[in-house]
């Protein structure tokens, strides 16, 4: 059964950085080439909310709030997602999870890691 497990969430001050990765496992045969991913993130109390998407041809797009500081990508060759966040406000503070959205297939969210950022 195909996974995606986050990585790279953590502790970090006000205007830090941080890189999360998506990486896909549980099969040999599956890729994420074909498959938009997406990252989504819920701070505490708060509805889920869609981050940044990247298509399977590399088209991006982002919420307003990580726009200019966040950059979504992929490797395919990896079986691996990408969000790199810059410039980090305490608003940005919650759980960030990754998924795997193609059409006429089941969508994959992996268990989320949590970016916490403070002072």
């Amino acid at each position: 059964q195909v996974q995606l497990v986050e990585s790279g969430g953590g502790l970090v001050q006000p205007g830090g950085s941080l890189r999360l990765s998506c990486a896909a496992s549980g099969s040999f045969v599956f890729s994420i080439s074909s498959y938009t991913m997406a990252w989504y993130r819920q701070a505490p109390g708060k509805q889920r909310e869609l981050v940044a998407t990247i298509s399977s041809a590399g088209s991006t797009s982002y919420a307003s709030s990580a726009r200019d500081r966040f950059t979504i990508s992929r490797d395919n060759a990896k079986n691996t997602a990408y969000l790199q966040m810059t410039s980090l406000k305490p608003e940005d503070t919650a759980i960030y999870y990754c998924k795997a959205a193609r059409w006429r297939s089941v969508d994959i969210w992996g268990q989320g890691t949590q970016v916490t950022v403070t002072t």
